[in-house]
């Protein structure tokens, strides 16, 4: 009884940890909206400066944190040492591609289509890469929302119209969803022994990783940006260090390691939900028809793929049931 309900404790503060981080990260877009309105500052520096700052509020954390080695963390330590590895060098590239590619979709397409298609793509890429990598079925429903969700894709494409929806935009965007993909499936994929990870001290490495591979960019771009509000610029940057950054992913890891990857997936519709509502009442972004009716076929391709998952939970279920 009392493994059931530290199980579901478990569950219930992964699923807490993951709704914070999408509805934080609904706002890094608009924090890089506004910087690339009131300075010349690129992308690439700017995801620059987001690892460098999450990274330094990451190292102050884990420096504050207590720290516990009992004789079996440190067992699980060594023996995890080679998959610890492999996530940390896997989460780093997978992050830098995520949000460096986002940056750059909100800069050419706008904050609202830039996030709805990253959030609306990532699902489809990790229900196939789930299928591929983990053997989790699609089913019929989970081959109906990949087949919306890439109509949704094709309305924003060909009926966005040049000044609303711009292909190499969507092109940024979607390479960004399969940035955010890989990291959902390794980190799923390395947790389903059950076993215990960091996930600050996973996400610090992360974020140190991707300084040191966006250094050279982001020096070519320009680190320092020319601006007439230096001070609000800096604030904006704070803010995204801080918040959709070490805050928002040091949850989305650790919640993201326990719950399936499908639903982790719906979940995050919270954060091109929070972008859109943004970019319409905040920045006066437009939404034009073919806008509105793609992003309403990706979010229903992604409801369709959390239906999916819920019947496949269900079956597991009931199958553990009569096996026991």
């Amino acid at each position: 009884m009392s493994n059931s309900s530290e199980s579901a404790l478990s569950v219930g503060r992964s699923l807490l940890y993951l709704i914070v981080a999408g509805i934080a990260w609904g706002t890094a877009g608009a924090a890089a909206s506004l910087i690339f309105r009131i300075s010349d500052m690129g992308p690439l520096a700017l995801s620059f400066w987001r690892c460098v700052g999450g990274l330094v509020l990451l190292l102050g954390a884990l420096a504050l944190r207590p720290r516990r080695r009992t004789a079996r963390a440190a067992r699980v330590a060594v023996e995890s040492r080679g998959r610890r590895t492999a996530r940390i060098l896997g989460t780093g590239i997978g992050l830098t591609v995520f949000q460096s590619a986002y940056f750059a979709a909100v800069e050419a397409t706008g904050l609202a289509v830039g996030t709805v298609v990253t959030l609306g793509a990532g699902p489809v890429l990790i229900a196939v890469g789930a299928r591929l990598t983990m053997g989790e079925r699609l089913g019929r429903g989970g081959v109906t929302a990949v087949t919306g969700a890439l109509a949704g894709l094709v309305v924003l494409v060909l009926g966005g119209g040049a000044t609303e929806v711009r292909p190499l935009g969507v092109v940024l965007a979607v390479v960004s969803a399969a940035g955010y993909a890989a990291i959902t499936l390794l980190t799923r994929y390395l947790g389903r022994d059950g076993g215990r990870t960091d996930a600050l001290s996973t996400t610090t490495w992360a974020f140190a990783i991707g300084a040191v591979g966006l250094l050279p960019a982001a020096l070519a771009e320009g680190l320092v940006p020319h601006t007439d509000a230096p001070v609000s610029v800096l604030l904006l940057l704070v803010y995204v260090a801080a918040v959709p950054t070490a805050l928002a992913y040091a949850l989305y890891f650790a919640g993201a390691a326990v719950v399936r990857a499908a639903t982790v997936s719906v979940i995050m519709l919270l954060e091109p939900v929070s972008a859109a509502v943004i970019a319409v009442s905040l920045l006066g972004e437009r939404l034009t028809t073919a806008i509105v009716l793609g992003t309403l076929l990706l979010l229903a391709a992604v409801t369709g793929l959390a239906f999916a998952e819920a019947r496949t939970a269900t079956a597991e279920r009931r199958r553990e049931a009569v096996a026991v």
